[in-house]
């Protein structure tokens, strides 16, 4: 299952010796995730992806949060250099369910 959005990178600010940055799944897209990847998550309720940013691709995990009500998908500083985007800028994320109707 693949999904693509628009979202503003924002950093997370719970360690200060490090800048993460995420960006947060749309609600809409993350019941549906949260659906078809429920037999299948991860530890802490992650859940494994292929993310497109730009011409950048990788392999990580989203995760949910309750904070923001929703998963959130970290972005690494080298993608962010790679594609010249930074905090509060709008990114084009394309998801790719890694594990759905995998056992």
């Amino acid at each position: 299952m693949t999904y693509e959005f628009d979202a503003p990178l924002w950093v997370w600010d719970a360690r200060q010796a490090d800048t993460w940055m995420f960006v947060s799944v749309p609600t809409d897209i993350a019941d549906e995730v949260d659906e078809l990847t429920a037999p299948f998550s991860h530890g802490f309720g992650s859940v494994r992806v292929e993310v497109t940013v730009g011409a950048t691709v990788w392999r990580t995990s989203i995760f949910p949060s309750k904070a923001e009500r929703t998963y959130v998908l970290p972005i690494k500083k080298a993608v962010r250099r790679a594609e010249g985007i930074q905090a509060g800028d709008t990114a084009r994320v394309r998801i790719e369910l890694l594990d759905v109707g995998r056992r």
